[in-house]
C-alpha cells in the first residue's frame, strides 16, 4: 500500500472550471497524494466531489489555507498549486499565499511555468522555512535530451491515444480511467502522462512535454514509452493527449502522435463548447474535421468518441451519444457518467490479442 502525504490544493475560483484542471483531476484521481482539502472561497462549505460530479467524495472545499490547516492540522505537508491559468503565472495573491503556506512549513508542488526555483524571494524564504519547492514543469534532468530513434518499433504492444479537441476536456481523465479498466479486466496496462497534472497524480511514467525544448519532445515522449515497455512489458499503452491536433496555440499533440506512434486514437470532445477555452474569438473545431485531421496525420484510426459534458442535460447526452455512433459508426460514451465498456468493447475488438490475453 502506497503511503500518500497529505495534500491541500489551492484552486481560487477556480475549481471546478478549465484553468482548474489540476485540482479537479487531483479530486478525481491521485496515486501518490491524499487530497485532504480544497482551497477556493467561491465554493467553500461544498464537497469537491460533488462541485466536479454530482457525486460526494469526501473532500471538503475551505475558504483559505488558514481554515484548512485549522480542520486538518499538522498532518498536512503538502501545498499544491492546483490552477493552470494561460499567462502561467503567478498573481500577487498567489504570491502571498505561498509564502503563508512556506511559513506553515508546507512544501510546495507548483505546475506552473512560472518557477519558484527560479525566484529569489522563493526559495529565500524556503531556505528560511526548510521547506521544499518542486517545480514540476521545470526540466529536471538535463539528460532529457533525447531525440526520436526509431526504437517506438521495438514496443510490441498497442498503443491508444487519447486525443481531444480543445485544451481541459478530459482527455487525462479518460486515460486514468481507461487504463483503470483495463486494468481491472486483467489486462497488464499503463498509462504514459504528457502533462504535469499527471505527473504531480502521481504517474510511473511520463513527462510535461511543454517542459522540454522543442528539439526533443518526441524524443522524450519515445523515450518514456520504451521505459515503460522494457520496465513492465504491459499488454497495452495509454498515451495522455494535450490540447489538440488543431488548436494554433498547443503542438503536444503533434509530438504525442509523432513520438508515439499510437496505433489506435480515442477523441475526447465537448459537444456544448462554442469556442476554444482560452480563445473566446476562435470556435471549436468541427469534430468530423478533427477525427479527419487526426487520422490522416497519425495513419491510424480513431476508434471511440469520449465526450465531455459540460453545460449538457442528460437528455441531450444521450441524443449526442447517440448521433455520434449513428454519424462516425463508432462507439461513444461519457465516461464520467456511463463508464467506459464499449470503449473498453471495441479496443477489445481493434486489438484482438488483447482479448487473447483475457481468455
Amino acid at each position: 500500500m502506497i503511503n500518500k502525504e497529505l495534500a491541500v490544493v489551492y484552486c481560487e475560483s477556480l475549481f471546478g472550471e478549465m484553468d482548474g484542471k489540476t485540482a479537479n483531476g487531483l479530486t478525481r484521481y491521485s496515486n501518490k497524494y491524499e487530497i485532504a482539502g480544497i482551497i477556493d472561497s467561491t465554493k467553500a462549505g461544498l464537497d469537491a466531489g460533488e462541485v466536479l460530479d454530482d457525486e460526494a467524495n469526501g473532500i471538503p472545499i475551505y475558504k483559505d489555507l488558514q481554515e484548512a490547516l485549522e480542520r486538518k492540522g499538522d498532518s498536512v505537508t503538502i501545498f499544491i498549486y492546483g490552477m493552470a491559468p494561460l499567462s502561467g503565472a503567478f498573481s500577487s495573491t498567489d504570491r502571498d499565499v505561498i509564502f503563508y503556506a512556506m511559513e506553515r512549513s508546507l512544501d510546495i508542488v507548483n505546475g506552473l511555468h512560472d518557477f519558484l526555483t527560479d525566484d529569489e524571494d522563493f526559495t529565500r524564504k524556503a531556505a528560511e522555512c526548510n521547506v521544499q519547492l518542486h517545480d514540476i514543469r521545470k526540466q529536471q534532468d538535463i539528460k532529457q535530451r533525447s531525440v526520436f530513434t526509431g526504437d517506438i518499433s521495438k514496443v510490441e504492444c498497442p498503443k491508444i491515444a487519447v486525443l481531444g479537441t480543445d485544451s481541459a476536456v478530459g482527455k487525462r481523465t479518460t486515460s486514468v480511467l481507461l487504463t483503470q479498466a483495463l486494468q481491472d479486466l486483467g489486462l497488464n496496462a499503463i498509462m504514459i502522462a504528457t502533462g504535469q497534472t499527471g505527473v504531480i497524480q502521481g504517474a510511473e511514467f511520463g513527462v510535461p512535454l511543454d517542459a522540454l525544448k522543442e528539439q526533443f519532445i518526441s524524443g522524450e515522449m519515445e523515450k518514456a514509452i520504451i521505459g515503460a515497455w522494457e520496465a513492465k512489458q504491459p499488454d497495452v499503452i495509454i498515451l495522455e493527449g494535450q490540447g489538440s491536433l488543431s488548436h494554433p496555440a498547443y503542438l503536444s499533440s503533434c509530438f504525442i502522435i509523432r513520438g508515439g506512434q499510437p496505433e489506435a486514437i480515442i477523441v475526447q470532445h465537448p459537444p456544448k463548447r462554442e469556442s476554444l477555452g482560452d480563445y473566446p474569438d476562435i470556435k471549436m473545431p468541427d469534430l468530423q474535421d478533427e477525427i479527419e485531421l487526426i487520422e490522416v496525420f497519425s495513419k491510424s484510426p480513431v476508434i471511440g468518441i469520449a465526450i465531455n459534458h459540460e453545460k449538457m442535460s442528460d437528455s441531450e447526452m444521450d441524443e449526442t451519444i447517440e448521433s455520434y455512433q449513428e454519424q462516425f459508426q463508432i462507439p461513444t460514451t461519457d465516461i464520467l457518467k456511463f463508464g467506459c465498456d464499449s470503449l473498453i468493447a471495441n479496443i477489445l475488438t481493434t486489438f484482438p490479442q488483447l482479448q487473447v490475453k483475457l481468455t
